[in-house]
């Protein structure tokens, strides 16, 4: 027996529209949450459209397109919620789309894979859904595909509507204050040098996220405990979790001396948020959706920031230092937003300190398809980072420091190996110093 899809009923009235639409090919990416008895469909989203299409696809799908749009929704999804599979709307036999269907469900979630720093829990879904919708008859042919076998087949899946599937479901939120530094080789001029440096830095620091102590509520619950255990049935409830971490002493064994061209820190204070479904979870699930949350919300902010320093790179612009020989940059902070008007369900997104919040309105519009206003937006989660004065001589005060300015308007529809514009955030500090 095939997996079963509780899908909300607001996905069901967005393809309805999409189907009215009457496109010659409609393609988009579903979002939810797995559980090992059942998945939960909570959002869908099409592919925004190229402004210059490619010549001679006809109804082929441009996988590189739609992978590289689910790369950027999966940064914009906060723990708990992630892309599940990609869906198409097109007058065609679902048998004729099948084995295109099967390459983009792989090469979709290969990309997404690729960002993770962290490894896969032996119990953890690996099925990845594909949806065939003919517009016409509305027909649904729902499949999935196991993406860790490169062989699988096709498997039928049940897709189900149902209203409010996550009005009841928990938050687990999380303040954790960042210190994080990393020696830099001697080529620190270079870009992707500083990357390699900075990727293997934030292993180490994924390691320790990783086995940091998980209180909720003050409490370090039992792996299997039921985390509404004792609590009204189908009543959303709200926790507060904090993360103990302590520092690897056998990194810190493994080190050896080596000729270092500087350092560089992040500083600052980053909130992480994930949802829970509703059916028993457990302890360990809330632990790993709100770590893994911290991690990859650290890891692409970290990665804006070296987009734009290899950006200005390559156009051979350069960065004004102080006497110190210090490079400040401020990252921008973290902003949610209602999936839904009435909804309790957030996705987010990241604005730089310059930015105005159209800029956001605009990108989750073009990203998630979502309508909002600047008044739905949370801004108050995180705090923008500001460069203070450190009563150093005029020459290395804050004001004489040149910030990185991010592109704007880098949309996937402009440029789609630009990501910088899109996530980022935290009130965090990032400081490149000479040794």
């Amino acid at each position: 027996m095939g997996r079963a899809y509780i899908v909300d009923d607001t996905v069901e009235v967005y393809l309805s529209k999409l189907c009215d639409q009457q496109s010659d090919n409609v393609t988009g990416l579903v979002i939810g949450q797995s559980s090992t008895q059942r998945d939960f469909i909570l959002m869908a989203c099409r592919t925004p459209s190229r402004d210059e299409p490619l010549v001679g696809t006809g109804k082929s799908l441009d996988k590189e397109w739609i992978s590289e749009h689910a790369r950027q929704v999966s940064r914009m999804l906060p723990g708990g919620l992630c892309v599940l599979g990609v869906f198409v709307i097109i007058d065609a036999d679902a048998k004729d789309t099948l084995a295109s269907l099967r390459q983009l469900a792989f090469a979709v979630q290969c990309l997404i894979c690729s960002e993770h720093l962290w490894n896969s829990e032996d119990d953890e879904v690996t099925d990845c859904v594909t949806l065939h919708i003919n517009p016409k008859s509305r027909k649904i042919s729902c499949r999935t595909f196991d993406i860790k076998d490169p062989k699988s087949l096709a498997k039928p899946a049940d897709w189900k509507y149902q209203s409010g599937v996550c009005s009841s479901w928990s938050t687990i939120t999380c303040c954790l204050n960042v210190d994080l530094y990393v020696a830099l080789l001697d080529n620190r001029t270079c870009s992707k040098s500083m990357e390699k440096c900075l990727k293997e830095g934030l292993k180490v620091w994924t390691h320790q996220i990783e086995n940091a102590v998980c209180l909720i509520d003050g409490i370090q619950l039992p792996n299997d405990a039921e985390l509404t255990a004792g609590q009204k049935r189908n009543v959303r409830q709200t926790h507060t979790a904090q993360l103990l971490v302590t520092p690897e002493q056998q990194h810190r064994l493994r080190d050896v001396v080596q000729q270092c061209g500087g350092g560089l820190s992040v500083r600052g204070s980053i909130h992480s948020r994930a949802y829970l479904h509703n059916n028993k979870p457990k302890a360990k699930l809330a632990e790993r959706l709100l770590k893994r949350d911290v991690v990859s919300s650290m890891v692409t902010r970290v990665q804006m920031l070296l987009d734009e320093l290899l950006a200005a790179e390559h156009e051979g612009k350069g960065v004004s230092r102080n006497k110190q020989g210090t490079e400040r940059f401020c990252l921008p902070h973290r902003v949610f937003c209602p999936a839904k008007v009435t909804g309790t369900l957030c996705v987010c997104d990241h604005q730089f300190n310059d930015e105005d919040p159209s800029e956001v309105i605009d990108r989750l519009k073009e990203m998630l398809d979502i309508d909002t206003a600047a008044q739905h937006l949370d801004t108050k989660q995180e705090i923008a980072a500001e460069i203070i004065e450190s009563g150093q001589p005029a020459e290395a005060t804050a004001e004489n420091v040149e910030v990185q300015k991010p592109k704007r308007n880098n949309y996937i529809g402009v440029a789609m190996a630009t990501v910088v514009a899109l996530l980022a955030a935290a009130v965090s500090m990032l400081n490149l110093n000479d040794v």
